[in-house]
């Protein structure tokens, strides 16, 4: 079997929309490849080497177990490409990962060199990473698109997934909480959770006659952040406390039970490269409310499998989600087709995408 190196600079525990990718698509592929994940340790608690959940994907953790690791990444992943000698290396977003690309490019120039594009809230070293890679993917169409300015003119578009089955196994133990809202992701700034907080205020204490179970309005906020403190007290000060949860962070099959009993799912993202929420939400049979921004239209099309609203615009979240809350065939009908649509994202078809990169 091909070799492969897979360098992301963060894994589980540390999991987000990159990190869920490397996991996936590396557990779906490792009867087909010789896959090996480099990553940062942060933790001494972590194990130095593991196997990815019984796949025969080898997880080696570099690092000193501080939060350092992840500038020292780079540097030590080299380490472990001299060791493994792989065929191909493939660096997951940008930052310190990529860097680690541009190394290889030097280091190892007979390996092929793959970069998937992930985020764009980078700016580090955006050129020389790019031109690192022989082949790039993109999450996003707004990807690709910044791709082009550095040259690389050829990208393919492969979208991060969803785990359609464990999703569907959550919607049949769970019912629809009527009047739940949720939002899934990091409390910072970009999140735009403070103007979610505002619109579900607008939304409580509104005016409309338009019939919806106002009495039931209830906030789940899943995620954890630097803003979690300055999030709690805004919803004091907005006097909706009482009405908002903040979970903390949950493990994955925990989320898809929070997906399988809410109504509305509310992300008010400022910047976004995708946005694997609004697909696993879609998936579960949420009636999405995003913004319109970064990669998030390639998910969403508004009014047909949810509605975009633009960011920072309390009014315009608060009054979508009264139309889905207050009309049931409305919502119905969004459901249905956000579901369809969510099909195309099962890992299993984005893993493949991947091997034939790989060859």
């Amino acid at each position: 079997m091909k070799k492969v190196v897979i360098l992301s600079a963060f894994l589980s525990p540390f999991r987000s929309g990159a990190e869920a990718m490397v996991e996936e698509v590396s557990k779906q592929l490792g009867g087909q490849y010789d896959i090996t994940i480099v990553t940062g340790l942060y933790n001494h608690s972590l194990p130095r080497e593991t196997e990815l959940d019984g796949s025969g994907v080898r997880v080696i953790r570099v690092g000193i177990g501080r939060k350092i690791d992840k500038f020292l990444f780079p540097f030590l992943a080299i380490g472990v490409i001299r060791q493994r000698k792989p065929m191909i290396v493939h660096a997951v977003l940008e930052s310190y990962a990529g860097f680690g690309l541009v190394l290889c490019r030097w280091f190892f120039p007979r390996a092929k060199r793959i970069l998937t594009l992930q985020s764009t809230n980078t700016s580090f070293l955006l050129g020389p990473i790019h031109r690192s890679a022989q082949q790039l993917t993109a999450i996003s169409s707004v990807l690709r698109e910044r791709a082009k300015k550095f040259g690389n003119q050829k990208v393919h578009v492969i979208p991060n997934g969803v785990s359609l089955t464990a999703v569907q196994d959550a919607l049949t133990f769970h019912e629809r909480v009527v009047g739940r809202v949720l939002f899934v992701g990091r409390l910072e700034a970009m999140k735009g959770v403070d103007t979610l907080l505002c619109a579900f205020h607008d939304l409580v204490y509104s005016k409309s006659p338009k019939p919806f179970h106002r009495d039931v309005l209830h906030l789940r906020i899943v995620g954890d952040g630097s803003k979690r403190p300055e999030l709690e007290r805004m919803a004091k000060e907005l006097h909706i406390a009482d009405r908002v949860t903040f979970v903390g962070m949950l493990p994955p099959t925990a989320v898809y039970d929070e997906y399988a009993m809410a109504q509305v799912f509310c992300g008010l993202s400022r910047s976004e490269a995708l946005g694997n929420v609004f697909i696993e939400a879609q998936a579960a049979g949420c009636a999405v409310v995003a913004t319109h921004v970064g990669g998030i239209p390639d998910i969403v099309q508004n009014g047909q499998t949810g509605f975009l609203v633009e960011p920072d615009h309390e009014q315009s979240a608060a009054h979508a989600m009264l139309k889905l809350l207050s009309d049931d065939e409305l919502r119905a009908k969004v459901t249905a087709a956000a579901q369809v649509h969510a099909k195309a994202f099962d890992w299993s078809h984005i893993a493949q995408l991947y091997a034939h990169l790989y060859g």
